[in-house]
């Protein structure tokens, strides 16, 4: 059996990144020479392939190359699966802040968040990891492999790094008021009024 050829196969037909031990444990070999056979594996279809092996999640997938990623959207017609703001809101939280309770994240948030978790875990980006051991032992929520699949991300160690202490948004957002916009002046009798 050629290995590099099996784990191709393998990779093919998983519907999710494939870690070393998983691959080694299907074809019972052991996992340096897995490793070995994936580079092999990368080497080639860098070279030979419109696909690619990429290292993500924890695990291996083939995928397309991106100079084929219009093509393949036209063929494949993807139905759109976009979050929406409140839901990227709900799960940078949960990604950042994990383990999180519901409680935490609306105290983040300033909302509640209970739908938000729901749609995240029915999408399975965010998932139950346990019970807080605290009174009423509230759900502890945190994010998927699945999470670290669709952003690309090998470990929660890539996420960007936020400096949640920074004053961002008022040096984002600015202090100057808009010119066309009216403001909120102080009438004689003390009352706010719009000029």
């Amino acid at each position: 059996m050629r290995l590099a050829q099996a784990l191709e196969a393998l990779l093919f037909v998983a519907d999710s990144p494939a870690t070393p031990e998983e691959l080694a444990r299907a074809l019972g070999v052991p996992i340096f020479e897995v490793e070995e056979a994936l580079e092999k594996l990368g080497g080639r279809l860098h070279h030979t392939s419109a696909l690619q092996l990429v290292r993500i999640a924890g695990g291996y997938q083939l995928c397309t190359k991106p100079e084929f990623a219009e093509p393949v959207a036209r063929f494949t017609q993807p139905q759109g699966s976009k979050l929406s703001r409140s839901l990227m809101e709900v799960l940078a939280v949960v990604a950042y802040k994990q383990p999180v309770t519901l409680a935490e994240l609306e105290q983040v948030r300033g909302v509640d968040s209970g739908y938000g978790i729901r749609q995240l875990v029915d999408r399975r980006l965010v998932c139950e990891i346990g019970r807080r051991s605290t009174p009423g032992r509230p759900a502890e929520y945190g994010t998927t492999q699945q999470f670290l699949h669709a952003f690309n991300l090998q470990s929660l160690e890539d996420l960007p790094v936020v400096n949640f202490e920074s004053p961002m948004l008022p040096q984002a957002v600015g202090t100057a008021e808009p010119p066309d916009q009216p403001s909120l002046l102080e009438a004689e009798d003390g009352q706010p009024s719009l000029a």
